[in-house]
């Protein structure tokens, strides 16, 4: 009895969101392109935080002398760990284009 009950117990939580971290990967200065990236375990749904995923692009087009950093596409899912033919740990990539940086106009008026 104990061994279903822990089965259950498992297999209900192995389908739990787990909110992960993404960190800056890559920074492609030519191209202004930011890639986040985190990490899925097995039997996990790993989801990261849109907002602090685009305060972190932000801060990394920022950084690197552009302005605004802007989502495009769907995140990259890559097998970054296998056991045989089994997956145990997934990778997941967004990309970010970073916009250009809007320059300050200062007029002087003569007196």
């Amino acid at each position: 009895m104990k061994i279903v009950f822990l089965s259950l117990i498992l297999l209900t939580l192995s389908g739990c969101t787990v909110t992960r971290q993404a960190h800056v990967s890559e920074i492609d200065v030519p191209n202004a392109v930011v890639r986040l990236t985190w990490q899925q375990m097995i039997l996990q749904d790993a989801r990261t935080d849109p907002y602090v995923a685009q305060g972190l692009a932000n801060n990394a087009c920022l950084q690197s002398g552009f302005g605004q950093a802007v989502a495009y596409g769907q995140p990259v899912a890559t097998c970054s760990l296998f056991a045989g033919s089994l997956c145990l740990n997934t990778t997941f990539t967004l990309s970010y284009q970073c916009q250009p940086s809007t320059p300050i106009i200062v007029q002087f008026y003569p007196d």
